[in-house]
């Protein structure tokens, strides 16, 4: 594959930039969103919450520090296509055993550099995420924008199925395990687990289809409700099993697709953000003490409500636990007369921040507590 092959961006608007092929040559199909991290790029793109997205890197060089077999999210990459400006030539880091485009080429991932990413994204911050195509090759022929608007949009769409994990898989503490957590797969990171596991759980990664009985059957200590893609609003399972959850008042924490599960099903609604949040340098307010968090965030949905507002749910009162002062948008929600809360962004975050990790402390001492 030549680094000149053409390529061409397509928006369901109509609008048009062209670059050269990165990655695969041919043709993809997504929600046009963009990441404003300035580092871990191989975390985003094997992120399962990017399923059916193409990313746009707001970062001009990408590529730099290649691919390495250590920092994956997941077991593939999971973007739809992928957009980039400058493209490294060399990658240059100890770890790396291939450059990107490789990687990308290798998994069928097709791409497009040479995108002046700057105007791409300020177009999407005033249009919005919106569906998209890159074609490359042979593939730009046609009618490209007709294709491009008959793609599925994100509202709507049920994508935890096609990321979830096929069977359950253990997750063991590191040492002694100490409690025992069945977590939700509607698109888990590896890290989360990891992260688990440091904190002397072991963690039972299940199907998105799990029944309360097979959660029950672990005898699990704590439930967990991963990230994940698409539309909350299609996840009548998910809402109905922890729905289950709170009224056996089981502690439960849950995390960006799993804040919003958790919000439905405390009555909640949901709403898809004009472009939402995607970096790794998004701020964060906890209302009941004021404490400012830097976060990673990757959504496209949102709970709707207001920061610090109490409600009533059929499992009691809950609150808005806390919110993001750029737009004000919820990010995240707790239980007050049962063991639950939940938060929009990456406690788990990798690469970084590393603001939020105390929150799973926060779940050990919920089933400490509990047990």
């Amino acid at each position: 594959m030549s680094e000149q092959t053409p390529a061409v961006l397509v928006l369901e608007d109509g609008t048009t930039l062209r670059g050269r092929s990165y990655g695969a040559t041919g043709q993809t199909l997504g929600e046009a969103v963009f990441c404003t991290g300035m580092t871990g790029y191989q975390e985003t793109l094997t992120d399962p919450s990017y399923h059916r997205q193409i990313v746009v890197q707001t970062a001009p060089q990408i590529g730099n520090t290649g691919w390495n077999d250590e920092d994956d999210e997941s077991a593939r990459i999971w973007v739809a296509g992928y957009v980039v400006r400058d493209p490294a030539r060399v990658p240059s880091n100890w770890r790396s055993t291939r450059p990107l485009d490789e990687a990308l080429a290798a998994q069928g991932v097709v791409g497009i550099s040479g995108v002046d990413t700057r105007a791409l994204t300020r177009h999407l911050r005033e249009r919005g995420a919106m569906r998209a195509g890159i074609f490359s090759g042979e593939a730009i022929t046609g009618d490209l924008v007709a294709k491009v608007k008959a793609s599925p949009a994100m509202v709507g769409a049920d994508l935890a199925g096609e990321v979830t994990t096929k069977e359950t898989v253990v997750v063991p503490a590191d040492g002694e395990a100490r409690y025992r957590v069945a977590a939700l797969d509607l698109g888990i990171k590896s890290n989360t687990p990891r992260m688990m596991a440091a904190r002397g759980i072991e963690t039972h990664i299940l199907p998105s289809t799990a029944s309360i009985d097979d959660v029950l059957a672990i005898e699990p200590d704590g439930v967990f409700l991963s990230n994940g893609p698409g539309d909350p609003a299609t996840q009548h399972h998910a809402i109905a099993l922890t729905e289950e959850v709170l009224r056996r008042q089981l502690p439960l924490f849950g995390i960006c697709f799993g804040n919003q599960i958790l919000g439905r099903a405390l009555g909640l609604d949901t709403y898809k953000l004009r472009y939402g949040h995607r970096g790794i340098n998004i701020p964060v307010i906890d209302t009941a003490t004021g404490r400012v968090a830097i976060t990673a965030q990757n959504h496209g949905f949102a709970l709707a409500g207001e920061p610090g507002t109490r409600f009533d749910t059929p499992f009691g009162d809950a609150v808005v636990s806390h919110y993001c002062p750029n737009d004000g948008c919820v990010e995240g929600v707790r239980a007050v007369d049962v063991p639950a809360f939940s938060v929009q962004y990456h406690p788990e975050a990798a690469a970084g921040p590393h603001d939020a990790a105390l929150l799973f402390d926060e779940f050990t001492g919920l089933m400490n507590r509990s047990s």
